[in-house]
């Protein structure tokens, strides 16, 4: 029971933070702790757990004894951009993306 985000245009260091607010709980307590995190990821976490959760119910699992059991933030490839700076040169801007995976266990 697993649902996976690809290629999510934000940093993996800024998701990780609201990766570690939903790890190891109940998906219940988990879906209402991130209503309260003031981060963009929180939305996108909310519509990747509600996706594993029904996952799990059309494996047939009962969704109050579900847990988040794994959860995962890995790096995607970086789109290079360059800035032009002063006296004719150029700066590299890194827009990083993260690819997200939560599996949901029970107890």
């Amino acid at each position: 029971m697993k649902a996976t985000l690809k290629n999510y245009r934000q940093s993996p260091r800024k998701v990780r933070l609201v990766a570690d607010v939903i790890r190891g709980k109940k998906v219940g307590v988990a879906q209402h702790a991130l209503q309260f995190v003031e981060k963009r990821a929180a939305v996108q976490f909310g519509k990747l757990l509600a996706s594993a959760v029904a996952n799990a119910k059309q494996a047939g699992a009962n969704p109050d004894h579900l847990i988040v059991k794994f959860v995962s933030v890995d790096k995607a490839p970086t789109l290079k951009r360059f800035m032009p700076r002063a006296r004719g040169s150029a700066s590299r801007i890194n827009k990083r993306a993260s690819h997200i995976t939560i599996e949901l266990g029970t107890k």
